[in-house]
């Protein structure tokens, strides 16, 4: 971010064994930011953050008036709109991408009991979720702190029935999912469908029963994920081109999802953005 002293985010692949489950860590390190507030968008992942200074700050809503609650470690359900993360110009801590398929196996819980709420990560791993924070914190470099995250997230996997508790996820679910995200959300709901063999209602069902959101509702979030790539990029695309690399009818159509998942216009959205471009 121009003007800003920021340490570029270090990511890191989990350990091959826990991929299925997990997507990537994240090991974040922003200073000398202005105080603001981070719109964190909605995406395909189920995300995890563990502070490695003062506890997190965050809100359920952008602007909307939602509590603001304060977290040593927070794991959120898939989301219809941004989470408000509140903070003082400094952030320092990781982040967890977790599929939703592996939710089950991680939390023991499917994706569905967490959609659109933050929950306190103690509250789904016990012990354990202590353990992690006094890792991460202890540790002095992000190879440490990933490697931590695979001996904890490796043992809470283990504690599920045969250690693998994702089981219990409908096989058809799992390529709805696969497809879905292949697709950036450019697949139509209905020939994903008869593709299973399943009608759409009843795929709409099995899937939200599990994910939390309706597969249509799932494909717009992962377009506007594309789109919000695209335009945090730091040589973004105009917004037409952005909407239509992205998949939508138009920018007019941009601009409608935009407002709904981020609670503010895209132009808003990029002038109030105080982490865009950070790292």
């Amino acid at each position: 971010m121009e003007g800003h002293t920021t340490t570029p985010g270090t990511a890191a692949r989990p350990a091959p064994v826990l991929r299925k489950y997990v997507d990537s860590y994240v090991g974040f390190d922003l200073r000398g930011l202005p105080t603001g507030v981070h719109c964190g968008p909605p995406s395909r992942a189920l995300t995890a953050v563990i502070s490695l200074s003062d506890p997190l700050e965050v809100a359920a809503g952008v602007d909307d008036g939602s509590p603001v609650t304060r977290f040593d470690g927070v794991a959120g359900g898939l989301m219809r709109r941004s989470v408000a993360i509140h903070h003082d110009g400094r952030q320092l801590g990781v982040q967890v991408a977790l599929t939703p398929l592996g939710a089950r196996a991680v939390y023991g819980v499917p994706a569905a009991e967490l959609a659109h709420r933050l929950v306190p990560l103690d509250e789904l791993l016990g012990t354990l979720a202590d353990e992690l924070v006094d890792r991460l914190r202890s540790a002095s470099t992000w190879a440490a702190r990933f490697a931590a995250l695979d001996e904890l997230l490796l043992r809470a996997v283990g504690r599920g029935p045969c250690g693998d508790r994702v089981r219990g996820v409908r096989p058809e679910v799992a390529e709805a999912w696969r497809r879905l995200v292949a697709a950036r959300g450019r697949a139509q709901v209905g020939a994903v469908a008869a593709e299973l063999g399943w009608s759409r209602r009843y795929l709409t069902e099995r899937f939200r029963g599990e994910v939390g959101l309706s597969p249509k509702t799932f494909a717009r979030v992962l377009r506007f994920e594309h789109a919000h790539e695209l335009a945090a990029a730091r040589d973004p695309l105009p917004w037409g081109d952005v909407a239509t690399v992205s998949g939508y009818a138009d920018q007019a159509h941009l601009v409608r999802d935009w407002r709904e998942f981020t609670g503010r216009s895209p132009t808003a959205w990029r002038r109030g953005e105080v982490l865009l471009g950070a790292g």
